[in-house]
């Protein structure tokens, strides 16, 4: 009986789990790394791109001068309608306000609508575009202001009375 005994405790011995460490069996997390050393920070201007203009032309300071116009005009990129549709602000004779663009057929050229514009800006109800001109007209088809674009999202010119205005978004 002592030789059962025995062997019973030697076979059931031998199922015990044995462990070593922490009874935790999730995976543990690396150390963090130190950061490495790292030599100095260099600058240097960066060459031309081949082929790219390096400079940009200069928007006329004030619209109201011929030559500052035939200057705006021969510099201004060409303007497309789709590009024009929406709200604007406009700034003209120390206001400002804002007008909206749509592609609606009116007299003129197509429907523009102002909200809050007083003097020449209050009269404007049509817009269209002449070459890399935007015209801006009233209700009967009478020009209102030239502008040519002047920066991105940015058109500047005169209106008829040779006010300086703007629009821009």
């Amino acid at each position: 009986m002592l030789a059962v005994t025995i062997l019973s405790t030697a076979v059931l011995g031998g199922c015990q789990r044995t462990t070593y460490g922490s009874m935790d069996t999730r995976p543990q997390q690396p150390a963090p790394l130190m950061p490495a050393p790292i030599g100095g920070v260099e600058s240097n201007q960066l060459p031309p791109a081949s082929g790219a203009a390096t400079e940009f032309p200069q928007a006329p300071e004030t619209a109201t001068a011929p030559a500052n116009t035939e200057m705006a005009a021969a510099n201004a990129p060409a303007v497309t309608k789709e590009s024009l549709i929406g709200r604007w602000s406009v700034d003209s004779g120390g206001g400002r306000c804002d007008v909206f663009l749509a592609l609606t057929k009116w007299t003129g050229g197509y429907r523009a609508a102002s909200r809050g514009c007083v003097g020449d800006a209050a009269s404007v109800s049509a817009w269209d575009v002449q070459g890399k001109q935007v015209i801006l007209s009233d209700s009967s088809g009478n020009k209102v202001a030239g502008l040519y674009q002047t920066a991105n999202e940015r058109y500047d010119g005169s209106t008829s009375a040779g006010q300086p205005i703007s629009l821009s978004r």
